[in-house]
C-alpha cells in the first residue's frame, strides 16, 4: 500500500427496495459486498469514505437507453411492476434502485478517474451489462456501466475507455451498446456455454468499433489458473496496447467455485491475481483510480471475500511504481 490511498464505497440501502421472494439478487448480495469493500481496504490500509450517490439524471441515462424503454419501466412500476422476462423483475421501488445504481456508477467513474479515489466500487443493485438500449433481461433494467462510461465522454473526462467484464456471464448489453463504439473497449472472461449464450471470440465489434471487443470463453470447472492466464496474457495486453484514459471494471462473481448459478472453479485468488494486474496496467498508463461496479454474484461468504480480494488487488497493483 503507498500512503494516502483511498477507497469510496458507493451504495444507499434504499436499493435493497428492489426485491423478488426466492430472486437470488436479492438485498443481502448488497451488504454482503459492502462488507467486502470495507475489509479489503482495512486490511490495505487504506483509508474508506461511504457515500450515498445521487440517482442519474434522465439526460445520463438516455445517452444509453431510449426513452420510450425507460417510460415502459416506469409505467410498468406505477401499475406494481412484475416480470419483464423470467429472470428479470420489476417491484415497487426498482426504478429508483436503478436510478441510484447508475447514478453510483458514474460518481464512481468520476471519483476515480479525478483521482479523489484510488479505487472507488458502486455496490449496486440491480446489475446492469445485460440491459441494452432497449431490452432488460439477465436481472438488470439500466446498463450502469455503459452509463457511466458514456458520461465520461460526453463531460470531457475521458475518450478512450476500457470496460473489463469477469462477470460470469458474457455482458451483452454492454458489447450491443458499444459494438460500433472505436473508442471504448470491451474485454470480458465468461463461462461458455451459459446465459447469454453471446460473447464468442470471433465477436471483435462491428464497423468502426472492430477490433475492440475481445471474448474469452472459460469452459465448465476452469480453474485460477485458466482465469488469470485469460487476463493476464489475452485480454490486458489489449487493453495495454489500446492505451485507455479510465478503466470501468464490471465486477461479478459468479464465476466463483460456490457460486449456485454457475459452474467455474475460482476462489478469490483468482480475483486477486487479475486486479492486481490491471491496478499495475492502469499504473503504468498514468490511470489514477479505478471504478468497479457491481454485477453478479450470489454466495453472500464467495461475494464477500471475493470483493475484499479484488479491492486489495487493484489498490496493490495501483501503488506499483509505473516502470516496475
Amino acid at each position: 500500500m503507498s500512503v494516502g490511498q483511498r477507497v469510496l464505497l458507493l451504495t444507499d440501502p434504499s436499493m435493497d427496495r428492489h426485491a423478488a421472494p426466492g430472486h437470488p439478487e436479492r438485498p443481502e448480495r448488497r451488504a454482503a459486498a459492502a462488507e467486502g469493500v470495507a475489509r479489503g481496504a482495512e486490511v490495505a490500509g487504506a483509508e474508506v469514505q461511504r457515500r450515498i450517490p445521487a440517482p442519474a439524471d434522465e439526460d445520463a441515462i438516455l445517452a444509453i437507453h431510449a426513452r420510450e424503454y425507460v417510460a415502459a419501466l416506469d409505467a410498468f412500476e406505477g401499475t406494481g411492476g412484475g416480470w419483464v422476462d423470467p429472470d428479470t423483475y420489476v417491484a415497487v421501488g426498482s426504478m429508483a434502485a436503478a436510478r441510484l445504481a447508475a447514478g453510483a456508477t458514474i460518481e464512481g467513474a468520476r471519483a476515480a478517474l479525478s483521482g479523489e479515489a484510488t479505487v472507488a466500487f458502486a455496490v449496486v443493485r440491480p446489475p446492469g451489462h445485460h440491459a441494452a438500449g432497449r431490452r432488460a433481461g439477465g436481472f438488470c433494467l439500466f446498463n450502469n456501466i455503459a452509463i457511466a462510461a458514456a458520461g465520461l465522454q460526453r463531460e470531457g473526462l475521458a475518450e478512450r475507455i476500457a470496460i473489463l467484464d469477469w462477470d460470469v456471464h458474457h455482458g451483452d448489453g454492454t458489447q450491443e451498446i458499444f459494438d460500433h463504439h472505436p473508442e471504448v473497449l470491451y474485454a470480458s472472461t465468461h463461462q461458455r456455454p451459459l446465459y447469454p449464450g453471446t460473447g464468442a471470440p470471433g465477436e471483435r465489434g462491428r464497423g468502426e468499433g472492430h477490433g475492440t471487443m475481445h471474448n474469452v470463453t472459460l469452459a465448465p470447472g476452469a480453474d485460477d489458473a485458466a482465469f488469470v492466464a485469460a487476463w493476464t496474457e489475452r485480454l490486458l495486453p489489449e487493453v495495454d496496447a489500446f492505451a485507455p484514459a479510465a478503466i470501468l471494471v464490471s465486477a461479478g462473481y459468479d464465476a466463483h467455485r460456490n457460486d449456485p448459478l454457475a459452474h467455474l472453479d475460482l476462489t478469490s485468488e483468482g480475483y486477486r491475481t487479475v486486479a492486481t494486474a490491471v491496478g499495475r496496467l492502469a499504473a503504468r498508463h498514468g490511470i489514477r483510480g479505478i471504478a468497479a461496479v457491481l454485477e453478479g454474484g450470489y454466495d453472500l461468504d464467495a461475494l464477500r471475500d471475493s470483493v475484499a480480494a479484488t479491492v486489495e488487488g487493484l489498490l496493490d497493483g495501483l501503488a506499483t511504481p509505473p516502470s516496475a
